[in-house]
C-alpha cells in the first residue's frame, strides 16, 4: 500500500516556485537555442551572399577582360589579345555554374537563366564581330551594328547583376533585422529566469550561459563577414580603378612602341613624333596616378610630411602653368591673373604643387575644346588665395558634399576618364597647410575652386 503524501503550504510553495523556475529556464533554453540556430543560419546566409557578390564581381571582371581582348584584337590584330578573349570565354561558364549552387528561390533561378542567356548572347555578338573582321575589315556598317547590339547587351547584363545584388541585399537585411528583433526579446526573458531560478537551478544557468556564448559567437561571425564583404568591395573598387586606368595608357604605349619597332615601314619625322608623344603622354598619366595613390595612402596613414619653406608664390604659379601646358592639348588656354604683388610665403612646395596641378588638370579636363581656364592669385596680409575657374560641365549641387571622398565622381562626367582621387589628394594637402577649400559650381556653366592657405605657419616639419 502506498502512503498518501501530504504537502505543506511551504512545500507547495517551494514546488510551485521550483516548477515555475524550471519552466522559465526550459523556456529560456528553448528560445535561446532557437535564436542561436537562426543566428548560425543567418551567418551562413551572409557567407553565401558574400560568395554570390564575389562571383558576380568575377563575372563582370571576366566580361570586361573578354571585351578588352576583343577590342585589342580588332585594333592591333594581336593574337595574344584574341587568346585572352578565348580564355575569358572559357572561364565564364564555371562562374555561372557556381551561382546555381546558391540560387534556391524561383526568382533567383529566373535571374540566373536570364544571365546565362545574356552572356551567351554577348559572346555570340563578339564572335560574330571577330569573324566579320577577319573576313572583311572594311564592313564598317555591319561592325557598327554589332557594336551597338554589344553595348545594349552589356547594359542589360549590368542592370541584371545590379538587380541580383539588390535582391540579395534586401533578403539579407530582412534576415538580420528579424534576428535582431528576436534577440531583443530574448534578453529580458533570460534575466528574469536567471533571477528566479539561480538559487535552485545553478546548473541550468550554465546551460543558458553556454547558449549565450553560442549566440555571441554567431553574432561575431556575422559581423566579421560583413566587415570582410565591405573590405572586399573596397579592394575591388580600388583594383578595378587601377587596372582600368593603367590598361589604357599601357595599351597605347605598347601599340605605339610596336609601330615604331616596325623596320619594314618608313616613318616620317612627324609620324615618329606623334607616336613618341603618345608614349610620353601615357607615361605622364600613369605617373600622375601613382603619385596621387601614394600621396593619398601616406595621408591616410598619417605619414604625409609637411615641410614649409620660403618660396616665391607668383614665380611658382608661372612655372606650374608651363608644366601643365607641356602635358595639355594646345586647344586649351590658361589665363594667369595676379591681382597684387605676392611676397615670399612659407609653404610646402611639393604639397602646393599637388593641390594646384590637380585642380588645373581637372579644369582643363572638364572644359570644352578651345576653352579658357583662369588661374587667379590673390595675396592678403595673412593668407594666400588661389582661384581656378573654368567654363566646363559643372558639378551638380547634390554631390558637392562628396567631392573629396576617394574614388567619388559626379554623375555627369559621362565618358570623361578619371580616377576620383585628385580632389581627395587636394583636400589632404590643403588640410596639412591648415587651409580651406571652397567650390562654387553650376551644371553647364562652370566651376570655381578657391583655396585659402595662411602665410604664418610653423616652420617645424609635421606629419
Amino acid at each position: 500500500m502506498f502512503k498518501k503524501i501530504h504537502w505543506s503550504s511551504e512545500n507547495k510553495l517551494i514546488a510551485t516556485g521550483f516548477s515555475i523556475a524550471l519552466c522559465l529556464t526550459g523556456l529560456t533554453s528553448l528560445i535561446s537555442y532557437h535564436n542561436a540556430t537562426e543566428l548560425i543560419e543567418s551567418a551562413a546566409r551572409v557567407e553565401r551572399t558574400h560568395k554570390v557578390f564575389s562571383n558576380l564581381t568575377d563575372i563582370m571582371s571576366i566580361l570586361a577582360d573578354a571585351e578588352s581582348g576583343r577590342r585589342g584584337y580588332l585594333l592591333f590584330k594581336d593574337l595574344t589579345e584574341l587568346q585572352r578573349y578565348q580564355v575569358a570565354a572559357k572561364n565564364i561558364k564555371p562562374k555561372i555554374d557556381r551561382l546555381e549552387q546558391w540560387s534556391k528561390t524561383p526568382i533567383h533561378q529566373q535571374q540566373l537563366t536570364r544571365l546565362r542567356y545574356l552572356i551567351a548572347q554577348k559572346f555570340d555578338l563578339s564572335d560574330r564581330s571577330i569573324s566579320l573582321n577577319r573576313q572583311n575589315p572594311d564592313l564598317k556598317i555591319e561592325q557598327s551594328r554589332l557594336l551597338t547590339e554589344n553595348q545594349k547587351n552589356r547594359l542589360q547584363i549590368q542592370q541584371l547583376i545590379t538587380e541580383m545584388r539588390i535582391d540579395r541585399e534586401q533578403s539579407l537585411q530582412y534576415l538580420v533585422e528579424r534576428s535582431q528583433l528576436n534577440t531583443s526579446y530574448r534578453i529580458p526573458i533570460e534575466v528574469l529566469s536567471t533571477l528566479l531560478s539561480f538559487a535552485i537551478l545553478f546548473g541550468m544557468f550554465a546551460l543558458v550561459y553556454r547558449q549565450t556564448l553560442k549566440r555571441d559567437r554567431a553574432e561575431a561571425q556575422q559581423e566579421t563577414l560583413a566587415q570582410a564583404r565591405e573590405l572586399s568591395e573596397l579592394k575591388l573598387r580600388f583594383f578595378s580603378m587601377v587596372s582600368h586606368e593603367f590598361r589604357t595608357p599601357l595599351s597605347i604605349i605598347l601599340g605605339s612602341a610596336q609601330l615604331l619597332s616596325d623596320d619594314d615601314r618608313q616613318w616620317t619625322h612627324e609620324q615618329k613624333f606623334i607616336n613618341l608623344e603618345r608614349i610620353q603622354s601615357s607615361a605622364r598619366s600613369m605617373n600622375q596616378l601613382l603619385t596621387d595613390i601614394l600621396t593619398l595612402t601616406r595621408a591616410e596613414a598619417g605619414k604625409l610630411e609637411f615641410n614649409a619653406n620660403l618660396m616665391d608664390v607668383e614665380s611658382f604659379c608661372i612655372n606650374l602653368i608651363e608644366d601643365i601646358k607641356l602635358c595639355d592639348e594646345p586647344s586649351h588656354a590658361i589665363e594667369f591673373i595676379s591681382h597684387s604683388y605676392c611676397p615670399h610665403a612659407r609653404l610646402d612646395e611639393r604639397l602646393l604643387y599637388s593641390i594646384l596641378s590637380n585642380l588645373l588638370i581637372n579644369a582643363l579636363k572638364y572644359s570644352p575644346q578651345g576653352g579658357t581656364v583662369k588661374f587667379i592669385l590673390k595675396c592678403e596680409p595673412n593668407v594666400n588665395i588661389f582661384q581656378i575657374e573654368d567654363r566646363g560641365i559643372g558639378i551638380p549641387l547634390e554631390v558637392q558634399a562628396n567631392l573629396y571622398e576617394p574614388f567619388f565622381r559626379a554623375n555627369n562626367v559621362e565618358n570623361i576618364v578619371g580616377t576620383g582621387l585628385g580632389l581627395a589628394v587636394v583636400k589632404k594637402c590643403v588640410d596639412l597647410h591648415q587651409g580651406e577649400i571652397f567650390v562654387e559650381s553650376k551644371v553647364g556653366e562652370g566651376t570655381t575652386f578657391t583655396v585659402k592657405i595662411p602665410q604664418k605657419l610653423s616652420t617645424q616639419t609635421t606629419k
